[in-house]
């Protein structure tokens, strides 16, 4: 099973369902919650006795967790000293039960409420052992302001160790992007469910390390709250691989047809399709114009090669589409993109081929940007339809800025799958698949040093050779995802990020593949 990733509303309606309809008392769920974190600090201190902890924390229920975490580490012998942004006033419900009780304690307690913090605070904060952030909980829907925006640049000025509750404060739930500033932890105690701005990037990195912890909410409220957002685990990417059968045979397995190459851009090419070759597919035929056929045609050991054109820069349209639906005759699926002409008659050879075409396809690269603009070209799709953007690509497909594509990357991937009608994988950091239906699935394996030329060509072909061999669409899809990201981070830890290559993660797959079909118990496979 997928994780599932909440928004900010969908985890108050399951806190709502659980003290109201399930009767499991607010307070009690708050108290679960901060002696997690408090737990959580208790692991990572080498000792609690004298340990200094500053707890910062606000009005809220997000503060409330960090009023029951001060209380518990203050009794297992912490040095502990609350700060506190809000007046007492404001404090109410469970939270103000939680502080009170940490004024009764007489644990130390500093208020910005009238002054606002002191221009030292960061100082203050850096002869902390530890820093616990419960200021802002989920509830945040605009920038961090005023005392809140301050004491948030103190903590990433003091660079001390820093647990925040639920979520980073100043971090937006369903996005992950800073609300003009937001806490940079090293770690963050989240509850139920990790929300959706925890997976995705830029949130990812101002998370840390994320601890997702069952303070009593039932995880099947997530379904029923109608959570459509999920982070795949290689458990999920293990069980889509498909068996080989005994019997089987370069048949059995099928037939990919790669557009993919020109002049210049052969590398493109060989990296589609000996990732395809990689993933299963019994036959994978590359097709290129005939001034590129004889470049690549030596290297292509295990794939065929054919000619859809003399010249890649005096294509003429018709008989460009005529040669190329000729050659998808037969074929189990199409990638078309990495690496071709990029001419006004390609992209009119390659929407007549589209227009057609009863096999699964997947559309990367220059496909994407010779489309861009021609909706029709891109769906609604006879047959299954993948889309493989990067943000560039993505922000031509919708007509925005990049920034604005990067902005919020899920709702980008899910604007373009239901748009287009064809499932999407925005790729990037935490590259997010999307369907038109308007399922999430957020990928995340993968490293930086997958920030160089041929990784997309790489994942276009492992798709393609999934989908060759029969695959449902969605499921090629997430496991060609999941498992390109993991060989990534496998070769990296061979060679460094600075010196990783397509050709490394290439060369990783297979020990990515083995290592499950091991694990499946698959004929002839040894640990």
């Amino acid at each position: 099973m997928t994780l599932p990733l909440c928004t900010a509303a969908e985890m108050r309606e399951m806190d709502r369902i659980t003290i109201e309809e399930l009767g499991i008392p607010g307070v009690v769920l708050m108290e679960m919650a901060g002696r997690a974190v408090a737990e959580r600090v208790a692991a990572l201190a080498p000792g609690l006795i004298g340990y200094r902890v500053a707890v910062l924390a606000g009005a809220g229920n997000n503060g409330g967790d960090g009023y029951v975490a001060a209380r518990h580490l203050a009794g297992w012998g912490a040095d502990v000293t609350l700060f506190v942004l809000a007046p007492e006033d404001r404090i109410r419900g469970d939270a103000r039960v939680n502080y009170d009780v940490t004024q009764r304690l007489a644990i130390p307690t500093v208020s910005f409420a009238a002054d606002g913090p002191p221009g030292d605070l960061a100082a203050l904060l850096a002869e902390q052992d530890c820093l616990v952030d419960a200021l802002l909980g989920t509830g945040l829907d605009s920038e961090a302001r005023g005392a809140y925006r301050q004491v948030i640049e103190a903590i990433n000025a003091a660079r001390v160790l820093t647990v925040s509750v639920d979520l980073p404060s100043g971090l937006c739930a369903d996005t992950g992007q800073p609300l003009g500033v937001a806490v940079e932890a090293d770690h963050t105690v989240t509850f139920a469910c990790p929300k959706l701005g925890l997976a995705t990037h830029p949130g990812v990195e101002y998370a840390g390390e994320v601890h997702v912890v069952d303070i009593g909410i039932p995880r099947h409220l997530a379904a029923e709250v109608g959570v459509r957002r999920h982070l795949l685990e290689e458990s999920d990417a293990e069980a889509l691989l498909p068996a080989r059968r005994l019997g089987g045979h370069k048949g059995t397995y099928g037939h990919l047809l790669a557009l993919a190459g020109s002049p210049g851009k052969t590398g493109a090419a060989l990296l589609c399709v000996r990732a395809a070759a990689r993933v299963g597919a019994g036959l994978v035929t590359l097709a290129v114009p005939e001034d590129t056929l004889m470049a690549v045609a030596p290297q292509c050991i295990e794939t065929m090669c054919a000619a859809y054109a003399q010249s890649s820069t005096s294509l003429s349209a018709s008989e460009c589409a005529l040669a190329l639906s000729n050659l998808a005759r037969g074929k189990t699926a199409l990638v078309a993109g990495p690496g071709i002409p990029t001419s006004e008659a390609m992209g009119e050879a390659l929407r007549e081929l589209l227009s057609h075409l009863t096999i699964p396809a997947v559309l990367d690269a220059d496909a994407l940007n010779l489309l861009a603009g021609r909706r029709a070209a891109l769906g609604p799709p006879s047959a299954p339809r993948i889309l493989t953007p990067h943000p560039g690509e993505m922000a031509r497909l919708l007509g925005v800025a990049p920034a604005e594509v990067q902005a919020d990357r899920v709702k980008s991937a899910l604007e373009a799958a239901s748009r287009f009608g064809v499932l999407v994988a925005l790729k990037g950091a935490r590259t997010v698949v999307a369907t038109p239906e308007g399922e999430v699935f957020i990928n995340p394996t993968g490293n930086p040093g997958m920030g160089s030329g041929g990784m997309g060509d790489v994942l276009a072909g492992m798709v393609g050779g999934l989908l060759a061999q029969g695959l449902p669409a969605l499921d090629a899809l997430r496991l060609a995802v999941f498992a390109h990201g993991l060989a990534g981070d496998r070769a990296a830890l061979k060679v460094g990020q600075h010196a990783l290559l397509a050709s490394d993660l290439l060369e990783a797959l297979p020990e990515v593949l083995r290592g499950w079909e091991a694990s499946r118990g698959a004929p002839g496979v040894g640990s």
